[in-house]
This record gives C-alpha cells, sequence and structure tokens, in this order.
C-alpha cells in the first residue's frame, strides 16, 4: 500500500535487532525535566555531572532517568531483556525475547518515573484497551506486566510490544542532510505517501473512539515497505476527560491548552508532521505556516499549500472533518504534484463530483460572413457553468430513488416534477436549485440556498466545512459544501464571474484535491477578463487529468490571450487522439498557429504544417458526425488566406525550394513546397481559395450564405484568359 501505486518510495531494509542496542543508555541532560513540574532537573552543577535519579528542587518530585532493566533481567518470567533502544517520552524502551513465544523480539516500553501518577495512570489506560487494536500501520500490543523496580521494589508497568526494525521518519530526514547541516526535506510525494499510510491508522483509531494525540516524524517506522506508528503512549478515548493529555510542542494543535483532544486536533498533526518533512521550520512557526512566498514548495504547488492551511487552521471548525474526507483530498493534492513534476496526467474519478458534463469552448462555427471559421472562442457564461461537473447525490437520502428517475429530464420538466417530491429532503431541494440556475432564475435560487444554509448550519458557523466519515458527504452539524457550489454556478450563468470566483475560490481551499472547483475558478477568471489566473487554474486541471477537455480549450483561450501561440497549440496539441474532440483540437490548434497573424509574422513553414495536419485529419464515420465537413474546408480557408497575405506582402518560397528534410505538406512541379497542394504563388493560392470558398458554398445550408461566399470565390479568382 506504500505509495498507492503513484509513489515508488525507496525500502528501508529491517534492522537487526541486537544491533538497535545502546551501548551506554543515558538521557541527556537537556531532556530531563520534572514530570509534575516540568522544571529542570538532573543538569550539572559547579562542575559535576547531573544525577540520574534523585528529587526536582522546585516541587520535590522524586525522578529517575536511569534504566529500571538490565540485561539478562527476566521480565515477568517470560522476557528476557537484552538492553535499551531508545528513550521516549513516557520512559525507557526495551527489546526483550519471548521466551514464551518462539524467542521472537519484543519491545519493552516503561514508565518514566513509577512514582508518576500520570505516567502510571496513562500505563493502566494503555493496558486497558490498546491490546485490542489491530491494523497493519499500528504497532501491535501483545501484553501488559508488572515487574519490581530493582531500587524501591515498586511494582512498574512495562507495555509488551511487537518489534518494527526499520527507521523513524525523523531518522530518515536526518540522513538527508546536507553536508553544511542544512536541511534537505524528503521528495514532496514520498511524504505525502507516509501521511497517507498515517491517515489510515488514524481512521482506525477514531472509527474506534480512540484518537492518537502525539504524531511526529519520531513515532514513525518506515521497515521495508510498511510504515507503522510505534508509540501508542499518548493514544486516549475521544470521550475522555480527565488523563493527561501528551503531545509535542510544534505539532500540537494550539487549542490543546483550553480543550480537549478531537479528530480536528489529531488530524492537525499529521499535517504538521507532513509540513515538517517537506520544508524546513524554525522556531517562530511552531503555531502557523510560513507565507507562500517564504517556501518555494508552497509558492510551486499551489493545492499543497492550501490542504496544509486548511489542515491547521486556528478554527477546529474549518480543518478537516474525518482522516477519510483529508486522505481523500490529499490523495488528489498527490496526483497533480506528480503530473506537475513530470508531465504525466494522473486521472482518477472523484467520490465527490461527476464528469463534466460537456465540454466547453469546443466549438466551431462555419458562417459566410466576416471570418469564416469562428474557433477558441470566449464561453458563454451560462453554458460554462452548466457544463462544470455535478456534485454526487446522497444515495442515503429518502427522495434518492426519485431524483433517480430525473436523469436526463429538462429543467422545465425537473422543476415541475421536484414540486411533487414525496419528501422535501435536502436532495430534492439541492436539485430544485439547480434547475431554477438553468432556468435563469437566479433569485428564486438564491432564496431556496439561504434557506438550506441555514437549515443545514448548526452549531458555530463555519464557513468551510468538512466531510463527514466517509470523506463524501457533509457531517451531521456542518454546512453542505454544494450550497456553496450551486450559489457560485448561480453567480456564474448571472454573468457575475467576480463574485463566482469569490465563491469557487473558497472551495478550493476546502477541496484542494479536486478539479472541479479550479475548472469552476478558471472559467470564472478567464470571464473577468484575467487570463493569467486562468490558465494557472486551467493548467491544474488539464495536467492533471485528461478528461477534462474543457481545460484544454481554456488553457489555449488564455494563452493567447497572454500572446502565447505555439503555447495555445501545444495544450491543443495534447488532446488524445482517442478524445472524440481530437478533431476539433487539431482545427483550433491550426487557427491558433494561423489565425489574424500579421503577413509580416507569419513563418511559412507554420502555414505548410497546418495545411499538412489538416490533410492528415482522416475522418471515419463516428468522427465526420463530430466535426462537420465544412469546418475542415474553412480551415483550410483560413490557411490559405494567411499564406496568401504572406505572399502578397512581398515574401516568396524560393528559401523553401528544397522538399528534402521538410516538416511535410505538398510537393508541386519543380520541387516546391506547397500548402494544401497550392504552390506558394500569389495565382495557385488564389485558385486553390477559390476551390475552397465554393466548396463551403456548396455545403452552406441558407442561400444567402453561399451567395457570400460564392461572391468570396470569385473576388479572389486570378484573373485568366479564355
Amino acid at each position: 500500500m506504500l505509495g498507492i501505486g503513484l509513489v515508488e518510495v525507496p525500502p528501508v531494509p529491517y534492522r537487526d535487532p541486537v544491533a538497535a542496542i545502546l551501548r551506554n543508555p543515558e538521557v541527556a541532560e537537556s531532556k530531563r525535566f520534572c514530570g509534575k513540574c516540568s522544571q529542570p532537573v538532573g543538569r550539572s552543577h559547579d562542575g559535576r555531572p547531573g544525577r540520574a535519579e534523585g528529587f526536582c528542587r522546585h516541587c520535590g518530585t522524586a525522578y529517575s532517568f536511569a534504566p529500571k532493566l538490565a540485561p539478562n533481567d527476566r521480565v515477568g518470567g517470560q522476557y528476557e531483556v537484552l538492553g535499551c533502544l531508545a528513550h521516549g517520552g513516557l520512559g525507557w524502551i526495551y527489546l526483550a525475547r519471548d521466551r514464551n513465544v518462539s524467542d521472537r523480539w519484543v519491545v519493552l516500553k516503561g514508565l518514566l518515573d513509577a512514582g508518576d501518577a500520570d505516567a502510571m495512570a496513562a500505563a493502566a489506560a494503555e493496558r486497558q484497551f490498546l491490546a485490542t487494536v489491530e491494523h497493519p500501520n499500528i504497532v501491535k500490543i501483545y501484553n501488559f506486566i508488572q515487574h519490581p523496580d530493582p531500587r524501591t521494589g515498586a511494582p512498574v508497568g512495562y507495555i509488551v510490544m511487537e518489534y518494527v526494525g526499520g527507521q523513524s521518519l525523523k531518522e530518515l530526514m536526518l540522513a538527508r542532510r546536507r553536508p553544511d547541516g542544512r536541511s534537505d526535506p524528503l521528495p514532496l510525494g514520498q511524504a505525502i505517501a507516509y501521511m497517507l499510510e498515517v491517515l489510515r491508522a488514524f481512521g482506525y483509531l477514531h472509527d474506534h473512539g480512540l484518537l492518537y494525540c502525539d504524531l511526529k516524524p519520531d513515532n514513525v517506522i518506515q521497515s521495508e515497505e510498511l510504515l507503522k506508528l510505534i508509540d501508542l503512549g499518548g493514544v486516549r478515548q475521544i470521550d475522555d476527560d480527565e488523563s493527561p493529555i501528551y503531545g509535542t510542542v510544534g505539532y500540537q494543535a494550539p487549542e490543546i491548552g483550553t480543550d480537549r483532544p478531537s479528530v480536528s486536533s489529531d488530524l492537525y498533526t499529521v499535517a504538521r508532521t507532513l509540513a515538517v518533512l517537506t520544508f524546513d521550520f524554525t522556531g517562530k512557526y511552531k503555531n502557523r505556516l510560513p507565507e507562500r512566498d517564504e517556501v518555494p514548495l508552497l509558492a510551486r504547488y499551489e493545492s499543497y499549500n492550501r490542504f496544509l492551511r486548511r489542515a491547521t487552521d486556528p478554527d477546529p471548525a474549518r480543518r478537516f472533518g474525518s482522516a477519510a474526507e483529508m486522505a481523500q483530498q490529499l490523495t488528489g493534492v498527490l496526483r497533480e504534484v506528480l503530473a506537475l513534476a513530470d508531465g504525466s496526467p494522473r486521472p482518477a474519478v472523484s467520490a465527490l463530483f461527476g464528469p463534466e458534463v460537456r465540454a466547453v469552448g469546443t466549438d466551431l462555427t462555419v458562417r459566410g460572413e466576416g471570418d469564416v471559421l469562428e474557433v477558441l472562442a470566449r464561453p458563454d457564461p451560462a453554458r460554462a457553468g452548466m457544463a462544470l461537473p455535478v456534485p454526487l447525490a446522497d444515495g442515503t437520502d429518502p427522495a434518492a430513488g426519485f431524483l433517480a428517475g430525473l436523469s436526463g429530464a429538462a429543467p422545465d420538466e425537473v422543476a415541475a416534477a421536484l414540486a411533487a417530491a414525496p419528501v422535501n429532503s435536502t436532495e430534492v431541494q439541492l436539485r430544485l436549485a439547480r434547475a431554477r440556475i438553468e432556468l435563469g432564475l437566479y433569485e428564486g435560487a438564491s432564496q431556496l440556498l439561504d434557506g438550506l444554509a441555514r437549515s443545514t448550519r448548526a452549531g458555530p458557523p463555519a464557513r468551510t466545512p468538512g466531510l463527514g466519515a466517509s470523506g463524501q458527504f457533509p457531517a451531521a452539524g456542518r454546512p453542505d459544501w454544494r450550497v456553496d457550489w450551486l450559489r457560485g454556478l448561480s453567480h456564474l450563468a448571472d454573468g457575475r464571474p467576480d463574485a463566482a470566483l469569490a465563491v469557487f475560490d473558497d472551495l478550493y481551499r476546502l477541496l484542494p484535491g479536486e478539479a472541479a472547483p479550479k475548472l469552476a475558478m478558471a472559467f470564472s477568471a478567464e470571464l473577468t477578463g484575467d487570463p493569467a489566473a486562468a490558465a494557472r487554474s486551467y493548467e491544474l486541471v488539464w495536467g492533471t487529468d485528461h478528461t477534462y477537455v474543457s481545460a484544454a480549450f481554456g488553457l489555449a483561450r488564455a494563452r493567447l490571450a497572454q500572446g502565447d501561440r505555439a503555447g495555445a497549440a501545444a495544450v491543443l496539441d495534447s488532446v488524445p487522439a482517442t478524445s472524440s474532440y481530437y478533431i476539433s483540437a487539431q482545427v483550433a490548434a491550426v487557427a491558433a498557429r494561423i489565425r489574424g497573424r500579421p503577413a509580416g509574422e507569419l513563418d511559412p513553414e507554420d502555414a505548410i504544417e497546418a495545411g499538412s495536419r489538416l490533410e492528415s485529419l482522416e475522418l471515419d464515420q463516428r468522427r465526420r458526425e463530430l466535426v462537420a465537413a465544412e469546418v475542415l474546408v474553412a480551415a483550410e480557408v483560413l490557411v490559405l488566406e494567411a499564406t496568401l497575405g504572406w505572399v502578397l506582402a512581398g515574401n516568396t518560397d524560393g528559401r523553401l525550394a528544397s522538399t528534402a528534410g521538410g516538416t511535410g505538406g505538398s510537393t508541386v512541379a519543380g520541387g516546391r513546397r506547397a500548402v494544401l497542394g497550392c504552390a506558394l504563388t500569389e495565382r495557385q493560392l488564389r485558385f486553390g481559395l477559390e476551390r475552397a470558398y465554393r466548396t463551403l458554398a456548396r455545403l452552406a445550408e441558407g442561400a444567402g450564405e453561399r451567395t457570400v461566399l460564392v461572391d468570396r470565390a470569385n473576388s479572389v479568382r486570378p484573373r485568366t484568359v479564355l
């Protein structure tokens, strides 16, 4: 599972247990603190080393940092101690053999101090429920035993757990330190793969009413290709209001000081750990993230930046609501990150949205007046809004079956049917709001959405709500994000792209791994007249998933608006040949290179290549139905007109006389290069244009349009002698 088939995570060799034993087990003086008042203890004084055992000078509480067990000790008559492995937040960790079960390796985790009441209480809690935890990403608890303290004779509790041989994420990070000591973070894809495994484990714990509380790189080990949480000392039950809270500064959620731990605070630690793995932190960022422009990684990957900021929002209500929801969005972010890194799309079916209803901006229109071929025109706002992916309906809604029967019905039919719906459920109201938007009844849709927002909002206001445990539909007591989605659609369809952009931008923060909000933002930005912002959003969508053809045509339009003809054509060329929009994309690519280009700037090679491209488009019956023949003829007119303009500007094809090593196109007598069978001379190009115009006239449906095209044919025909 590590890498979920998207990322190849280097395996970590299994670590020989004996080789992991510490030769001189000591707790560094800088890490010695009183378990009760947190004041420094056991420190050096007057040149004398600090004592590993003693009493706190501030509160008098006894402390001990010395190992309680020695090699060859038998604990519980069953576990033979070999030595110390490490010192954790709750005490020493020992390696032992289980002499009763095939001499298997086990780990004994002891308490920080047998006299520490809080630590004893934590151990008792672990003994009560941790042995029931069974998950491949969580260390297995075998037993809980007691053994007398060699100094006082008081019983000390030990947890017996499986030995996980490998390296912690902290060790993996330290191994990547540069020679100058600076941090060299883990590759982003690898770090995300680790946290997806952690979220699987957290989802299991949360489903069983448990919170982990103390996630950090130290507490996660990779062994071979498996990842495990190894320290369950801070695990507590969700409804526990009395047990002490264990955690680490810099990873803990800021509200822990006043509120008890929660699913939200647990997920906060996942995001903080992910951030630490992927870019360098300094002390001033203990409770916040650096600004985006301070971290190149965040500046490069906007969706990752938005993911981290939602997951670590100071307001718990604005964070992810469940491990499933967080994992769902993080997986989408991972696909985008990988696609941007190597240029290979990583498509996936969304759990929240259906596919785009129709491709927008792919229409190719032929007309007799003005430009013969209309292509890459700015989309109609209403058409764009209604073409966006539709959020999936909740199958558990009481009206789900009734709504399924309305699939494919016209908006007015849907509105009439919903008026007689058997139950006025949330899904019924959402569907009615969409029908009103489709009918252009924006005020009525807005009133319905306002009512839905009030009815679904319970408890403290949350601008961007989380989803339920499944990660799919809103949890009880959280506002339904689909209300905001429809509100954004209404603004867009009503010709208010600025208002729509604000709504969709907020939804992008809520759903950073989804394509739909980014596509909606791209449409909105384009319609506000911001091609640069539109291009960024279109590129995120198209680069990750080539099923969103609207994004390809939108990105081409945005690049054209920025003067990047080659970039526009390149993205249209990336529409796969298997797509039903392939021919449209090829014709649009020709238009992007040729249309509106001054004769002085036209490269004849572009014209020749465009002609070859059109000649190579072989239409089978299915595609002939999708792209009318006159579209290709109109595209030929576009190319021939541009080439004729180049020739009339005083250019010649002399430098293109050789056909060897050319870029395509036809050859004619004398070996000269040609565009659509026409040599690059005024006479031949005029003949070619005449033929194309007359072909369009024959294909035209109206007499008026036919007359215009015949007149054009006559006007471009060269003078001839009968």
